[in-house]
């Protein structure tokens, strides 16, 4: 305590030396980054692995493969939106769809790692008052704080690159599909749940067959919350050597570049695009489908029509030639 206390100005008299005690956890975080190491390998090889197989595949049929997941998932005209939005993509400049796959690649494993951490979760905030009731504060302080702020300790336990961008955005896209999973399972009506425990179904049973279907459109909110939220990261993460266009925005900005900020900016507005109406076709009900399944429409619906065509044609023409040895004998 400083001399001269002045009770209407405490704060300038009290030092608590929370500075020096978080100086403290800075070194012995770097001491113990040795422990986080398997993580980080699990996550780099994650990442890596993504990165190389979307670069691979050559521009035209990576295009035509998310038409085809759009159209699927979405319809024609959500396809057709797709790629038009991937063309201009492509056309950017010459490096703007290596950029955007090596962005997909980081938001790809982030959204895997929030769904796989996320969905139990959820799961058991939606069955348990309590663990709700214990979560909530916890993803409420991490919706609340500001994204920046999660850069410093990431830095100080795993150094800069693509893995600490990765848990950085986990951190700051993890909350909405935890809340909406919650959120799906305490929707499930009662009744329902009810009579399939009625007929002798297991918890587990209740759990994959009957909530989790029901559920399914709400999950898929959270999902799409999360994409967009992870996608919203990019530009912040690259501040600690993250790749992709989020590092263009921040190199243009640097430089006071306008037209690679414009670019880097427009790419990133366009992967937003193409993930969320995607996603937000997975989540139509049945009753959007026009109540078929998701099998019966889209390019698989084509194809199943056309083998079934193509089968019924054969049998016919099977009929046809049964019919004409008969009468010739």
């Amino acid at each position: 305590m400083a001399d001269g206390f002045n009770i209407l100005d405490p704060f300038r008299s009290v030092d608590l030396d929370i500075a020096d005690r978080a100086d403290g956890i800075k070194h012995w975080a770097i001491s113990h980054r040795a422990a986080i190491d398997p993580l980080k390998r699990v996550l780099d090889g994650l990442i890596t692995w993504i990165e190389a197989t979307l670069q691979a595949v050559p521009p035209l049929v990576m295009l035509a493969l998310l038409v085809l997941i759009a159209w699927q998932a979405a319809g024609r005209r959500t396809a057709l939106l797709v790629g038009g939005c991937l063309l201009v993509l492509g056309f950017l400049t010459p490096d703007a769809w290596s950029l955007a796959m090596t962005t997909l690649a980081i938001v790809i494993a982030s959204v895997i790692v929030c769904v796989l951490i996320g969905l139990p979760l959820g799961i058991l905030a939606g069955k348990s008052d309590r663990f709700e009731a214990a979560l909530r504060p916890v993803l409420d302080t991490m919706q609340t704080i500001p994204a920046f702020v999660y850069l410093v300790p990431v830095v100080m336990l795993m150094g800069i690159g693509n893995v600490s961008g990765v848990i950085v955005t986990i951190i700051f896209a993890l909350p909405p599909i935890v809340r909406l999973t919650s959120l799906g399972i305490r929707g499930v009506n009662a009744s329902v749940v009810e009579a399939a425990r009625a007929f002798g179904a297991t918890p587990r049973q209740i759990l994959t067959k009957v909530e989790l279907p029901l559920a399914a459109p709400t999950i898929l909110a959270g999902l799409n919350q999360t994409i967009m939220l992870s996608l919203s990261m990019v530009v912040i993460a690259s501040m600690i050597s993250v790749k992709g266009l989020g590092n263009e925005v921040l190199r243009a900005m640097g430089r006071l570049d306008a037209s690679k900020a414009i670019v880097g900016g427009l790419g990133i507005v366009i992967l937003a695009i193409v993930l969320d109406r995607i996603t937000q076709g997975l989540g139509r009900s049945t009753r959007e489908r026009g109540h078929h399944h998701w099998w019966e429409s889209g390019p698989v619906g084509a194809v199943l029509h056309l083998v079934r065509q193509r089968g019924h044609h054969e049998q016919d023409q099977k009929q046809t030639t049964g019919k004409t040895i008969h009468e010739t004998a």
